[in-house]
């Protein structure tokens, strides 16, 4: 009991740190705080105030007008870099609107060639199918004609006109219009027409 007694007897001395921290410090950050709060609520700005206090000291205003004109001199080099820029894209753009507007009326030309052809087909298409018809009726004048007078007929044709008649006329047909021609030309006929459905 009696080393309790002396260990509560013999306190230690706080050090010079712990003294300032407790009463300098601390009341300093508490009032510190308290200011901010009040000039808050009063609706002062301390950091405004405290710069344009900081503008009229010479030493610190040298120092922010140096910072202020490095800050606008760079801000007025990326205005201009970003102007530039600008410019560059603006003429990107309208060379790829008049790139398009080319393209739109290369596109509406080709639209417009699509339908002459097509147009052009249709009535290729008809003619053929006409021109079919009528070597039909034509053919078909030859199978219903006598074969002793188609035969001279075909003898005054050329002979790929000929052969092509021919070719399009009915077995019986052909053979009764060739026994009525003389037999050289049948031969040479027969001989063309063998070689064509080869």
């Amino acid at each position: 009991m009696e080393k309790t007694l002396k260990n509560q007897n013999i306190e230690k001395e706080p050090s010079t740190f712990h003294r300032f921290i407790f009463w300098v410090l601390i009341p300093l950050l508490f009032a510190l705080f308290l200011t901010l709060l009040i000039t808050s609520i009063a609706g002062v700005n301390v950091f405004q105030r405290a710069k344009e206090i900081g503008e009229k000291v010479p030493v610190i205003s040298s120092m922010i007008a140096g910072t202020a004109k490095d800050n606008l001199l760079e801000y007025e080099e990326k205005i201009v870099s970003l102007d530039a820029e600008i410019q560059n894209k603006n003429a990107q753009i309208d060379q790829l609107k008049s790139q398009i507007d080319k393209n739109e009326t290369e596109k509406e030309r080709f639209l417009l060639e699509k339908e002459q052809l097509e147009q052009t087909i249709d009535e290729l298409r008809q003619m053929r199918d006409e021109n079919k018809r009528a070597y039909k009726e034509i053919v078909s004048t030859y199978e219903a004609m006598a074969p002793k007078n188609a035969a001279p007929i075909i003898l005054e044709m050329k002979d790929d006109e000929a052969v092509k008649v021919l070719s399009n006329i009915g077995t019986e047909s052909l053979a009764k219009i060739l026994e009525k021609m003389p037999p050289e030309q049948a031969a040479k006929y027969l001989e063309k027409l063998s070689a064509k459905t080869e």
